[in-house]
């Protein structure tokens, strides 16, 4: 089973934390997040190298989800043999890209993806056919728009089968947009809006990697997004100082 995948399906808003090779996984799999983001578009981390991470969260609460760092073959085929079960690819900007992503992340007669026995933690299941069936229908595909010819494309990108959310990376989106880091500019956030009704017409969910700096995130679910990042440092900090507190 995939929860997030079903929270978004019942139109629940799911939250994640990122997480690394280096993070008590079993600890914030346990927290009360929805899903751990491991990301190995911007890190030191190595797809292979996060095997035991995400191994330690199979009977957790939170999902592992991947951010491979290009779409290739390979590195989705890698994510999805250690138990990833959603991929996340950045800077998809065509609905060729997005078919390609969809056919490498799905086995046969959906995608072509190469088998190496039953991954990840998905269930029982009677036969290989049930198995690759049932991960086919649970695997959380979410393809990245970063760029203005992402959003010229997005109606088609939408129109690609198989894709549950849009992620919006934010930085990345604001430099291409020529207001870099400017996430309140009145250009920017009309990216935001036309990137929500997009989805919202394609059924399909808009999410982000971080709420941008000066953007409420009131406002974002208002506007229909659901699908969030947000930071655990913090949280955990607070956390240990409320404690300290009542034992000095």
């Amino acid at each position: 089973m995939n929860i997030v995948k079903e929270k978004l399906q019942a139109g629940d808003t799911v939250i994640g934390t990122t997480a690394s090779a280096n993070s008590e996984t079993a600890f914030l799999a346990n927290s009360g997040f929805d899903f751990l983001l491991f990301d190995t578009q911007h890190s030191t981390d190595d797809i292979k190298g996060l095997r035991r991470p995400l191994a330690s969260m199979r009977g957790k609460p939170a999902i592992p989800i991947l951010r491979v760092g290009d779409n290739r073959p390979d590195q989705i085929c890698y994510a999805l043999d250690i138990g990833a079960k959603g991929i996340i690819v950045p800077m998809v900007n065509s609905p060729e890209e997005a078919a390609n992503m969809v056919q490498w992340c799905k086995y046969p007669f959906e995608g072509v993806r190469s088998s190496a026995g039953m991954r990840g933690e998905w269930g029982e299941f009677k036969n290989y056919r049930e198995y690759m069936d049932a991960v086919n229908n649970q695997l959380l595909i979410i393809p990245m728009i970063e760029t203005e010819e992402c959003l010229d494309n997005i109606d088609s990108i939408l129109a690609v089968p198989g894709i549950d959310v849009l992620l919006i990376g934010p930085s990345d989106l604001s430099i291409n947009l020529d207001v870099p880091l400017d996430y309140q500019n009145p250009k920017y956030t009309s990216a935001l809006e036309t990137i929500a009704s997009a989805c919202k017409s394609a059924d399909v969910v808009p999410g982000v990697f971080f709420v941008p700096p000066g953007i409420e995130p009131n406002w974002l679910i208002e506007t229909g997004y659901k699908f969030f990042t947000l930071p655990w440092g913090g949280w955990a900090s607070e956390g240990i100082q409320r404690g300290l507190v009542n034992i000095r």
